[in-house]
């Protein structure tokens, strides 16, 4: 008798569990496919996808609080609805999955547009410009792109600097040791092993460079090598479907720009080292 109520129970969970699963696999399937603005404001807040290792612009701190530029920025403009952020720790690598599958409703982490993203995200108006540069010890010497020949490179798995190593390997990948970065899952790791001498440079992003160098206790051991890779440009990467949201968003940031929020927090990250082309007149 308890064999059978044991086993009954058993399929009971077993039944719940996948009835639970394919619920949610049908939720994640539908917000792919219907403008969730509506959704979104009736619910309260909007989960934001977000690397928390991403200096300055999402990361945590010591005592575990998320922080950073696009923190704010976040926050300002859904504020301005009447909406809460719910910030989402993800693996980067697989960002744009992850907004597929309705695990979160934006990417809002110093997305970078490229072509390949397009072709699977909506984006918003680009609200800061950046490149990628080459950070080394300038104990190493290497002041160009030709003295990477050879040389160890270190990225981030799923980054914008990773996609460009691949899409230009004239620029770079043709002349690294093995023709290959070593790949990191956040550049906090990589700068360890920069700093440690494992690898010889860092292709990484302009604004976290500036940031992370600026508070070392000896930034000037360090330099920074144009990468002649294009000019990148950061938007808020969104759903297709989400038509309302992509408006909304692109209309908060016009009205922080104006209002003068968006020029206080570029100034709080990034001082006088910023290129926001909302800000151009």
């Amino acid at each position: 008798m308890k064999c059978k109520r044991l086993l009954a129970l058993l399929t009971t969970i077993l039944f719940t569990l996948i009835l639970s699963a394919c619920s949610g696999i049908s939720v994640n399937r539908q917000a792919s496919k219907v403008d969730n603005w509506t959704h979104i404001k009736d619910r309260g807040y909007v989960v934001v996808g977000v690397d928390d290792t991403f200096v300055p612009m999402d990361f945590q701190q010591k005592d575990g609080k998320l922080v950073g530029y696009d923190v704010d920025l976040a926050n300002a403009v859904f504020k301005l609805y009447g909406i809460k952020v719910s910030f989402q720790t993800i693996d980067w690598s697989m960002n744009t999955t992850e907004l597929r599958n309705g695990t979160i409703d934006v990417i809002w982490n110093g997305f970078s547009k490229t072509p390949a993203r397009e072709a699977k995200v909506n984006f918003s108006k680009t609200y800061l410009d950046t490149t990628q540069v080459i950070v080394a010890l300038k104990k190493n010497h290497i002041n160009s792109v030709k003295d990477m020949q050879n040389k160890a490179l270190g990225a981030q798995s799923g980054s914008s600097g990773y996609n460009d190593i691949m899409d230009y390997p004239k620029v770079l990948a043709n002349r690294i040791k093995d023709h290959y970065p070593i790949l990191y899952d956040s550049f906090t790791n990589a700068f360890i092993d920069l700093n440690a001498g494992r690898i010889d440079g860092l292709l990484i992003d302009s604004s976290y460079a500036n940031y992370y160098i600026s508070r070392q206790k000896h930034p000037e051991r360090f330099t920074e090598i144009d990468s002649s890779f294009p000019k990148e440009q950061f938007g808020v990467g969104m759903r297709k479907s989400d038509i309302t949201l992509q408006r909304k968003i692109n209309q908060g940031l016009d009205i922080l720009a104006k209002n003068g929020t968006l020029d206080r927090i570029n100034h709080k990250w990034f001082g006088d080292k910023v290129q926001s082309p909302l800000l151009k007149k």
